[in-house]
């Protein structure tokens, strides 16, 4: 059945201003009101230029009407032989026409040699619906577009005047041409150097966001973190709008400096004091550990008083491995060198699977390795630790019958990588992403049991085993990962390899 949800295409990112550049923006925003002034500019001179050209234009027409209108003259004809029509003192194509009882007796357009060449019918039919009250009105005749004026005189004929709007049409198409395209040179050149300018303006906001960048890019969520990145002096004026920000910018990196350095005194005191501590612990969880073992030789107990000193025992065996595994953490913090020997991780993980057979009988172990060594430089007693660490983790909190499948391959990357696989119960979803932080547990996730003996029978773990894991793998320059679902939970390490091995091999499954 098809999905009732329709995907309906995006528009591209640049139809949305949301996702501009300031500058652009503000590119364009400039541009916008430069193109409202030179229109409302524009139409403020062409209305200008309009009116202008109308009143030179009327009194062209009231001269010429007045040249036509003798008032000696009789209705039927000139007045000592003039015609009222006459063409002296008048330009070409100018329109003069006579209207008596209705028609129009006689008229024409006024040519270069004097002459008149007659109207059309259309043209007479325009002149006789003009109203005979002296107001000039624009008409379109069969020539083009006029100015007319109608005179009603005083011996009841009415005289029609017109001038051609030719060259007033002419003088406003040259303006309104002359204006987009010096307006449009001017836009374009504006657009250029403002473009130059707000980019130039913007500068100090693109430093304070590199600033940021990299900022953001500084591991600061542990070690000691030396933040020197500030914001230039030049962009970190108060007195500026942008200085303003980067001198605010400039404070809370000053704060977070601050922070960082007294979470790392803090942390330092942690380590020193979890060193020290653990250290210290050492002797009398010895001295225990001795006393209990002769007093078992020496002396002799009850069946309880046996059982109450074995738990001693066991409970002093298991606090000397948490003391030892806070040791190492602690060299591991502080960084200590690691001491470099080439580490065949086949051999590695035979051996360890071999010890972990012996232990577990119950569970069900499998290889799959490559058949040429995978070799990288490590330190061998640590990375034995490791594998040792996830090996044991996957037998303490998983029921006997699981099978526990350890792999070795390469990666096209360059890298060893190393898998223990189980299919056991799984970890829970939520306590995946934690699964490598310090004394956390989730043994009711994967043994049913909160702490207390695992499934094998061993005492419970001090939740510190992957940590090591992660602090090992890390100061070796790889990394772990772990994937888990009900029925498969894959641990994997990845350790570079030397660049000679990097060339070939492929990763195992």
């Amino acid at each position: 059945m098809a999905s009732a949800h329709s995907t309906e295409p995006q528009p591209p990112s640049w139809l949305k201003p949301g996702t501009w550049h300031l500058r652009t923006r503000l590119v364009l925003l400039a541009m916008t009101l430069l193109i409202a002034i030179c229109g409302a500019v524009g139409v403020a001179s062409y209305a200008s230029m309009d009116a202008f050209l109308t009143r030179q234009l009327d009194d062209q027409l009231s001269q010429a009407a007045d040249r036509s209108n003798d008032p000696g003259r009789p209705p039927s004809g000139g007045f000592n032989g003039r015609d009222p029509l006459d063409a002296r003192g008048q330009s070409v194509g100018t329109l003069n026409a006579r209207i008596l009882n209705g028609q129009v007796n006689s008229g024409g357009f006024l040519t270069s040699n004097t002459t008149r060449s007659p109207l059309s019918t259309e043209d007479k039919q325009v002149l006789l619906a003009l109203p005979a009250n002296m107001q000039p009105v624009d008409r379109t005749l069969s020539t083009g577009d006029y100015r007319l004026l109608a005179i009603q005189t005083s011996f009841g004929d009415v005289l029609v005047t017109g001038l051609p709007l030719a060259a007033k049409e002419s003088t406003l198409a040259s303006l309104v041409w002359t204006f987009v395209f010096v307006s449009l040179g001017g836009l374009l050149l504006i657009g250029l150097v403002g473009t130059v300018l707000i980019r130039r303006t913007m500068k100090p906001l693109e430093q304070l966001s590199e600033v940021a960048t990299r900022v953001s890019q500084l591991p600061l969520d542990a070690g000691e973190v030396a933040l020197a990145v500030r914001v230039p002096p030049s962009n970190s004026n108060p007195a500026t709008e942008v200085g303003s920000v980067g001198h605010a910018l400039n404070l809370m990196l000053d704060n977070v400096a601050n922070a960082l350095q007294a979470r790392q005194k803090s942390e330092t005191k942690v380590r020193q004091f979890v060193a020290d501590a653990s250290h210290e612990l050492r002797t009398p969880l010895t001295a225990i550990r001795g006393y209990t073992e002769l007093m078992r030789m020496t002396e002799h107990f009850t069946p309880d008083g046996e059982k109450s000193l074995a738990r001693v025992q066991s409970q002093s065996q298991r606090m000397t491995a948490l003391v030892e595994d806070l040791l190492l953490l602690a060299r591991l913090d502080e960084g200590q060198p690691l001491k470099l020997s080439e580490v065949d991780l086949n051999q590695l993980v035979v051996e360890g699977v071999s010890d972990e057979k012996v232990i577990a009988p119950g569970h069900t172990w499998r290889l799959e390795l490559p058949h040429e060594p995978v070799v990288v430089n490590g330190d061998p007693s640590q990375l034995r630790q490791v594998l040792m660490n996830l090996l044991s983790n996957a037998r303490k909190h998983t029921p006997p019958g699981t099978t526990v499948v350890t792999g070795v391959g390469k990666t096209p990357e360059g890298a060893a990588v190393v898998t223990v696989t189980d299919d056991g119960g799984g970890i829970p979803p939520e306590f995946v992403d934690q699964v490598f932080a310090r004394f956390a547990r989730a043994d009711a996730a994967r043994t049913g049991k909160s702490g207390g003996p695992g499934a094998s029978g061993t005492e419970g773990t001090s939740g510190l085993g992957l940590s090591i894991v992660e602090s090992i793998v890390e100061a070796h320059g790889g990394k772990v990962t772990v994937t888990s679902q009900p029925g498969r939970t894959r641990f994997a390490l990845q350790l570079p390899l030397p660049q000679v091995q990097a060339q070939d091999g492929a990763p195992q499954a």
